[in-house]
């Protein structure tokens, strides 16, 4: 019975990974009001892990000024992980660092330099400043108020060059220093300033193109105690608030909740199209792929990234997406992708919206 139960998840998932372009392209063909994908949009894969990493998955997309997308590999346990490099004229992709320190989202600055979010399990806890050139990367911060951070996530430059991150702990045997997972902000003379704690667990992050409102991933999936001897965390919120800012940028206003997820896995990673819409990874075992939402929480478009209805542990999941981004100039209709351990494409009618190409 096993065997035979094995031999069936084995065919059901090669089976997935053939059909999974054209599962796609139908459903959006069979579409007629959708704004966001062109009819017969289908995925394309990328890239698929080549190292001999423990597991993890593929994260941060982030695109540079050439082009080019910059992504993280992020392995559980003892390895470090890696930060790779997609070149769209090319269709080939290279290592920058195999020795990230667990990076997970990644973003670019007005000088063109690269930030990462590197997480815990061994890895920095901090925020790391990369040069593109000689791939050395620098320490940006690494606690706030004297207390080492949990495990920076995701991040997003504002249009003065400032930095919002978000800082939760999913993993990890480090001991935790903050009490709270909470988002922050780094500022150009290199202070930590909390943005929000009305937050459970932070995870995907951006600000909308007016740089008025805040976009934050709730993904409580239960994560790490406090102390070892804490109980177990329970599972908590699977949902996307909208905060408003002031001309400051900082919280102004109550929260909106735009997305509940309710049980299901909630977003990961996030981003903003030059309309205002919001892009979302969502981890739903029910329903995995990317939610387009526009900035009252109205669902637009959905394009389904693995089969519905999974069950199981973390390494029998298929099509689970991690976080998206769009690409630039010529490649601006191209909507990036990580899911699973590898990254992909997909076309869409709208262009993303980068505040690294013209913040001051």
């Amino acid at each position: 019975m096993n065997k035979a139960k094995n031999l069936m998840n084995i065919l059901t998932a090669v089976c997935w990974f053939w059909v999974a372009g054209l599962m796609v392209g139908n459903l959006f063909a069979a579409e007629s009001n959708n704004p966001i994908f062109p009819a017969g949009a289908t995925l394309e894969r990328l890239h698929i892990r080549q190292a001999k990493l423990n597991s993890g998955l593929t994260e941060g997309p982030a695109v540079a000024r050439d082009g080019s997308i910059y992504f993280t590999d992020m392995p559980f346990g003892p390895d470090n992980g890696m930060i790779l490099r997609y070149d769209p004229k090319t269709g080939k992709t290279t290592v920058f660092t195999d020795n990230s320190a667990k990076s997970n989202g990644l973003t670019f600055l007005a000088d063109g330099s690269m930030v990462s979010c590197d997480g815990a399990d061994g890895g920095g806890r901090r925020l790391v400043r990369w040069d593109l050139q000689t791939g050395q990367g620098k320490t940006l911060a690494d606690r706030f108020q004297g207390k080492r951070f949990n495990s920076p996530n995701d991040l997003i430059m504002d249009l003065k060059g400032r930095i919002y991150f978000t800082d939760p702990r999913y993993g990890g045997t480090e001991p935790r220093e903050l009490e709270r997972e909470a988002v922050y902000r780094l500022e150009k003379d290199g202070t930590v300033i909390e943005i929000t704690r009305e937050v459970e667990k932070p995870n995907g992050i951006v600000l909308s193109p007016d740089q008025k409102t805040l976009y934050i991933g709730d993904h409580n999936n239960g994560g790490n105690r406090l102390k070892p001897t804490d109980p177990e965390p329970k599972r908590g919120a699977m949902k996307v608030y909208a905060f408003p800012l002031d001309k400051q940028g900082l919280v102004s206003g109550s929260r909106h909740t735009l997305v509940d997820f309710g049980r299901e896995n909630g977003c990961d990673g996030m981003t903003v199209d030059t309309r205002g819409n919001i892009y979302l990874a969502c981890r739903s075992l029910a329903r995995p792929g990317i939610m387009v939402i526009d900035p009252k929480g109205k669902e637009l478009a959905f394009v389904e990234t693995g089969p519905r209805n999974q069950s199981g542990l973390f390494e029998d999941w298929k099509g689970i997406p991690s976080n998206v981004e769009f690409g630039i100039g010529e490649d601006a209709s191209s909507l990036y992708l990580t899911i699973d351990k590898g990254l992909y494409r997909i076309r869409v009618k709208t262009r993303g919206f980068h505040p690294h190409l013209i913040a001051k």
